[in-house]
Protein backbone atom coordinates (compact mmCIF):
# COMPACT_ATOMS: atom_id res chain seq x y z
CA UNK A 1 0.00 0.00 0.00
CA UNK A 2 1.10 3.66 -0.62
CA UNK A 3 1.97 5.91 1.44
CA UNK A 4 0.36 9.36 1.49
CA UNK A 5 0.29 12.78 3.54
CA UNK A 6 -2.77 13.86 4.87
CA UNK A 7 -3.98 17.86 4.65
CA UNK A 8 -6.07 17.68 7.55
CA UNK A 9 -5.79 17.95 11.41
CA UNK A 10 -9.05 15.52 11.65
CA UNK A 11 -8.23 12.24 13.70
CA UNK A 12 -11.05 10.81 11.91
CA UNK A 13 -10.23 10.98 8.46
CA UNK A 14 -6.48 9.67 9.83
CA UNK A 15 -8.50 6.62 11.66
CA UNK A 16 -10.72 5.70 8.50
CA UNK A 17 -7.22 5.31 6.44
CA UNK A 18 -5.88 4.14 9.01
CA UNK A 19 -8.41 1.54 9.35
CA UNK A 20 -7.81 1.05 5.63
CA UNK A 21 -3.83 0.08 5.67
CA UNK A 22 -3.10 3.39 4.21
CA UNK A 23 0.08 4.59 5.71
CA UNK A 24 -0.45 8.54 6.58
CA UNK A 25 1.37 11.30 8.06
CA UNK A 26 -0.11 14.01 8.82
CA UNK A 27 0.46 17.32 7.72
CA UNK A 28 -2.08 20.05 7.86
CA UNK A 29 -2.96 22.49 5.21
CA UNK A 30 -3.45 25.37 7.59
CA UNK A 31 -5.69 26.88 5.09
CA UNK A 32 -7.94 29.58 5.56
CA UNK A 33 -10.94 27.84 5.42
CA UNK A 34 -13.56 31.06 6.26
CA UNK A 35 -11.88 33.28 3.80
CA UNK A 36 -12.15 30.86 0.97
CA UNK A 37 -15.98 30.01 1.69
CA UNK A 38 -17.20 33.58 1.78
CA UNK A 39 -14.83 34.30 -1.76
CA UNK A 40 -16.01 31.92 -3.77
CA UNK A 41 -19.94 32.46 -1.90
CA UNK A 42 -19.53 36.17 -3.45
CA UNK A 43 -19.32 34.31 -6.41
CA UNK A 44 -22.07 32.19 -6.50
CA UNK A 45 -20.46 28.44 -5.81
CA UNK A 46 -22.90 25.89 -4.55
CA UNK A 47 -21.65 24.03 -1.58
CA UNK A 48 -20.22 20.99 -4.25
CA UNK A 49 -17.82 23.54 -5.71
CA UNK A 50 -16.85 24.49 -2.44
CA UNK A 51 -16.17 21.76 -0.66
CA UNK A 52 -14.10 20.51 -4.06
CA UNK A 53 -12.09 23.73 -4.00
CA UNK A 54 -11.47 23.49 -0.26
CA UNK A 55 -10.30 19.64 -0.86
CA UNK A 56 -7.99 20.78 -4.06
CA UNK A 57 -6.55 23.66 -2.04
CA UNK A 58 -5.35 21.92 0.75
CA UNK A 59 -3.88 19.20 -1.33
CA UNK A 60 -1.94 21.46 -3.42
CA UNK A 61 -0.50 23.88 -0.87
CA UNK A 62 1.00 20.86 1.00
CA UNK A 63 1.81 19.40 -2.43
CA UNK A 64 3.49 22.04 -3.44
CA UNK A 65 6.40 21.52 -0.55
CA UNK A 66 6.49 17.50 -0.76
CA UNK A 67 7.48 16.32 -4.21
CA UNK A 68 7.12 13.44 -5.56
CA UNK A 69 4.64 12.64 -2.61
CA UNK A 70 0.68 11.77 -2.68
CA UNK A 71 -1.34 14.30 -0.71
CA UNK A 72 -4.42 13.76 -0.15
CA UNK A 73 -7.04 16.78 1.06
CA UNK A 74 -10.07 16.21 2.06
CA UNK A 75 -13.61 18.74 2.75
CA UNK A 76 -17.16 18.12 4.11
CA UNK A 77 -19.63 20.81 3.99
CA UNK A 78 -23.42 20.32 4.56
CA UNK A 79 -26.15 21.65 1.81
CA UNK A 80 -29.41 22.63 3.14
CA UNK A 81 -31.37 23.47 0.21
CA UNK A 82 -28.57 24.93 -1.56
CA UNK A 83 -27.19 26.77 1.61
CA UNK A 84 -24.02 26.17 2.82
CA UNK A 85 -23.73 25.28 6.76
CA UNK A 86 -20.51 25.83 8.04
CA UNK A 87 -18.62 23.98 11.04
CA UNK A 88 -20.01 25.43 14.41
CA UNK A 89 -17.42 27.69 16.32
CA UNK A 90 -19.69 27.81 19.58
CA UNK A 91 -22.01 25.75 21.43
CA UNK A 92 -24.96 28.36 20.17
CA UNK A 93 -23.64 28.07 16.90
CA UNK A 94 -23.82 24.76 16.96
CA UNK A 95 -27.48 24.89 18.60
CA UNK A 96 -28.25 27.29 15.32
CA UNK A 97 -27.22 25.03 12.75
CA UNK A 98 -29.24 21.66 14.50
CA UNK A 99 -32.70 24.15 14.91
CA UNK A 100 -32.09 24.93 10.80
CA UNK A 101 -31.44 21.03 9.95
CA UNK A 102 -34.62 20.34 12.37
CA UNK A 103 -37.06 17.74 10.72
CA UNK A 104 -35.45 18.76 7.25
CA UNK A 105 -33.59 16.65 4.39
CA UNK A 106 -29.81 17.99 3.79
CA UNK A 107 -26.92 16.60 1.89
CA UNK A 108 -23.55 15.86 3.35
CA UNK A 109 -20.79 16.38 0.98
CA UNK A 110 -17.47 15.17 1.20
CA UNK A 111 -14.82 15.68 -1.61
CA UNK A 112 -11.51 14.21 -1.30
CA UNK A 113 -8.38 15.49 -3.92
CA UNK A 114 -5.06 14.05 -4.34
CA UNK A 115 -2.08 16.09 -5.83
CA UNK A 116 1.13 15.75 -6.61
CA UNK A 117 4.05 18.47 -7.09
CA UNK A 118 1.99 20.57 -6.75
CA UNK A 119 -1.30 19.89 -8.61
CA UNK A 120 -4.18 17.84 -8.45
CA UNK A 121 -3.92 14.34 -10.25
CA UNK A 122 -7.43 13.03 -8.90
CA UNK A 123 -10.51 13.78 -7.13
CA UNK A 124 -13.53 12.59 -5.98
CA UNK A 125 -17.27 14.12 -4.35
CA UNK A 126 -19.56 11.59 -2.91
CA UNK A 127 -23.13 13.07 -1.35
CA UNK A 128 -24.59 11.25 1.90
CA UNK A 129 -28.63 12.16 2.11
CA UNK A 130 -29.45 12.70 5.83
CA UNK A 131 -33.29 13.51 7.28
CA UNK A 132 -33.17 14.78 10.65
CA UNK A 133 -36.25 14.12 13.14
CA UNK A 134 -38.15 16.74 14.26
CA UNK A 135 -37.00 17.17 17.84
CA UNK A 136 -37.79 19.49 20.41
CA UNK A 137 -35.11 21.97 21.55
CA UNK A 138 -35.31 20.17 24.98
CA UNK A 139 -34.30 17.33 22.72
CA UNK A 140 -31.61 19.33 20.85
CA UNK A 141 -30.15 20.82 24.11
CA UNK A 142 -29.88 17.21 25.29
CA UNK A 143 -27.85 15.81 22.45
CA UNK A 144 -25.35 18.56 22.13
CA UNK A 145 -24.95 18.13 26.28
CA UNK A 146 -23.59 14.77 25.63
CA UNK A 147 -21.12 15.61 23.00
CA UNK A 148 -17.53 17.25 24.04
CA UNK A 149 -16.20 20.15 22.31
CA UNK A 150 -13.67 18.31 20.64
CA UNK A 151 -16.12 16.04 18.58
CA UNK A 152 -18.47 19.00 17.90
CA UNK A 153 -16.40 20.95 16.15
CA UNK A 154 -14.53 18.35 13.91
CA UNK A 155 -17.93 16.67 13.09
CA UNK A 156 -20.11 19.55 11.76
CA UNK A 157 -22.58 19.19 14.36
CA UNK A 158 -22.85 15.64 14.76
CA UNK A 159 -21.02 12.27 15.28
CA UNK A 160 -22.98 9.51 12.68
CA UNK A 161 -20.69 6.86 14.15
CA UNK A 162 -22.09 8.02 17.54
CA UNK A 163 -24.56 10.30 19.05
CA UNK A 164 -25.31 11.50 16.40
CA UNK A 165 -27.03 8.59 14.82
CA UNK A 166 -30.03 8.77 16.94
CA UNK A 167 -30.70 12.50 15.36
CA UNK A 168 -31.87 11.04 11.89
CA UNK A 169 -34.40 9.01 10.64
CA UNK A 170 -32.91 8.19 7.61
CA UNK A 171 -29.11 8.18 6.27
CA UNK A 172 -28.56 7.48 3.02
CA UNK A 173 -25.17 6.96 1.51
CA UNK A 174 -21.55 5.89 2.84
CA UNK A 175 -20.79 6.42 6.51
CA UNK A 176 -17.43 7.13 5.61
CA UNK A 177 -18.31 10.37 3.40
CA UNK A 178 -20.23 11.38 6.37
CA UNK A 179 -17.49 11.43 8.61
CA UNK A 180 -15.54 12.63 5.73
CA UNK A 181 -13.63 10.23 3.89
CA UNK A 182 -15.14 7.85 0.78
CA UNK A 183 -12.37 5.77 1.56
CA UNK A 184 -13.55 3.23 -1.16
CA UNK A 185 -12.51 5.56 -3.93
CA UNK A 186 -9.78 6.67 -2.44
CA UNK A 187 -8.23 2.93 -1.69
CA UNK A 188 -9.60 2.15 -5.76
CA UNK A 189 -7.64 5.16 -6.36
CA UNK A 190 -4.32 4.45 -4.89
CA UNK A 191 -4.49 0.62 -5.86
CA UNK A 192 -4.37 1.72 -9.30
CA UNK A 193 -1.55 3.80 -9.24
Amino acid sequence: MHNIILASKSKVRKKILEKNLINCVVEPSNVDEETVKNSLLKEGATPEIISKSLAELKANKVSQKKNEELILGADSVIDLEGELISKPTCRADAMKILKKLNGKKHHLISSVCISKNGSMIWNYTDKAELTMKHMSEKNLEEYLSKISDETLYAYNVYQIEGEGKTLFSKIEGDENTIMGLPINKIKEYINSL
